[in-house]
């Protein structure tokens, strides 16, 4: 069941990331859905460096969002799009 709360939370997370990014974005549902939990893992990993983040907590999906703008515009940048 938490694998499915990541598959929703990425693909909320990276439908969004693809809305405020501009230009055209690459790939569809199944690329949105793994850019967004990449999103929510990096912003889990980087609050847990922090200390915003304990062990074992998952990142606010606000971070999840921000986390999946990071993601895909390194996506962006290394595959040569916009």
């Amino acid at each position: 069941m938490e694998l499915l709360g990541w598959i929703i939370v990425g693909l909320f997370a990276g439908a969004i990331a693809r809305l405020v990014m501009p230009g055209r974005q690459p790939g569809g549902c199944i690329l949105t859905i793994l850019l967004g939990i990449a999103g929510a893992l990096l912003a889990a990993y980087v609050g847990r460096l922090l200390g915003v983040y304990q062990p074992g907590e998952q990142a606010s999906f606000i971070a999840a969002v921000l986390g999946a703008i990071g993601v895909l515009a390194l996506y962006r940048f290394f595959s040569g799009r916009d």
